[in-house]
């Protein structure tokens, strides 16, 4: 597996769950904003909708460094209720960039032996 590899798979969470509610009831709880409020309290801009399907929402940190994400929430009805998968992108532009060492106050260079 290459770095660039190992690099994608650490920037997204998928989590799935079993709900014992409709999908209509779940949908409510996610896109109604008093309702997402009580268990999401963080400000989100709403990015795309697929009203009973899909709901995609832009994140940010209150507090430095201030990282952006995309959490997507999908619904699906099943035998027990809904299956609800939640997809956390982090897709902050700072986060691709290779970290630098703290001792490293020149830039790369290649030496001769």
């Amino acid at each position: 597996m290459s770095e660039s590899e190992t690099q994608e798979r650490t920037k997204e969470l998928v989590l799935a769950y079993q709900l014992d509610a409709p999908p209509e009831k779940v949908w409510r709880a996610l896109s109604i904003p008093a309702f997402r409020e009580r268990w999401l309290p963080a400000q989100v801009e709403a990015l795309s909708s697929v009203p009973g399907e899909e709901l995609r929402y832009r994140l940010r940190e209150d507090e430095p460094p201030f990282l952006e994400s995309v959490v997507t929430f999908q619904l699906a009805p099943n035998d027990a209720g809904t299956e609800l998968r939640i997809i956390h992108s982090l897709t902050d532009a700072r986060l691709s960039a290779s970290p630098a060492p703290a001792n490293s106050n020149q830039p790369l260079m290649l030496r001769a032996a």
